[in-house]
């Protein structure tokens, strides 16, 4: 089971939340030629270790939260209202984010 600690409602199952992607990736479709827009809705990094992601607590507060998981153990390391800036630590350091 995953554990979500919402900064609004505590800590959550993760059925409760919707996955809504990669933090820091913009969406935008009035300067994007199709393809540009394909490439972002269908192709994604997928990568292993530790991502910055935006979750929308579903079935609870009804709010985005900001998380960073590890894509290969399911660690969260931190989570924050959507939109606060992230904590910073050595891991910044060494993941390169």
């Amino acid at each position: 089971m995953l554990l979500i600690d919402c900064p609004h409602c505590g800590p959550r199952n993760s059925t409760e939340f919707r996955h809504a992607g990669e933090s820091g990736k913009s969406r935008d479709v009035a300067n994007s030629t199709p393809e540009q827009w394909r490439r972002y809705l269908y192709e994604h990094d997928n990568p292993l270790g530790w991502v910055r992601e935006s979750w929308f607590h579903a079935s609870g507060c009804r709010r985005y939260i900001s998380a960073e998981r590890n894509t290969d153990t399911n660690q969260i390391r931190w989570v924050v209202p959507f939109g606060a800036p992230a904590p910073s630590s050595d891991a910044d350091k060494e993941t390169g984010a």
